[in-house]
């Protein structure tokens, strides 16, 4: 499957295949300074042209709140597919829990392509004749 991609700067390494896992790094496109508190929406340097049918699911890396000291606003991104033009630079919303400065070129998230998901059509029931499981917080609870 081919992605397109464009670049915003040419300091940042280019997306490479992917040798281990699923998920994709993004870098830092610039260098961010951070007090603690503040939130900043950090460049990522690309726009890409997703596969009709597919979305990207952007996280965090499990390193970056301990390298970096932020968390991602939205928890996880969604980028759909109709996000492709020129000017549709990718970012990642971080939020600092400690002061903190993020490098150009610093992998600070990443992302995975999903299909969309199909159409749903929602038909409301009295009852859904299953078995309870016993409530919120239940697995595992004897």
């Amino acid at each position: 499957m081919d992605i397109k991609i464009k670049y915003f700067t040419q300091e940042i390494e280019k997306i490479a295949p992917i040798s281990k896992g699923d998920w994709i790094d993004l870098r830092a496109a610039q260098k961010v300074e951070l007090k603690a508190g503040e939130f900043k929406l950090i460049p990522l340097g690309v726009a890409m042209q997703l596969p009709r049918g597919y979305e990207a699911h952007v996280c965090p890396r499990s390193s970056t709140f301990k390298n970096f000291g932020v968390i991602q606003t939205n928890s996880m991104g969604i980028i759909d597919n109709s996000y492709c033009g020129d000017n549709d630079q990718w970012f990642f919303p971080a939020f600092a829990l400690r002061d903190t400065v993020i490098n150009v070129n610093d992998r600070i998230c990443q992302f995975r392509i999903m299909e969309n998901q199909p159409q749903l059509q929602f038909i409301t029931v009295d009852s859904l004749d299953n078995e309870d499981r016993g409530g919120h917080g239940s697995t595992g609870v004897k």
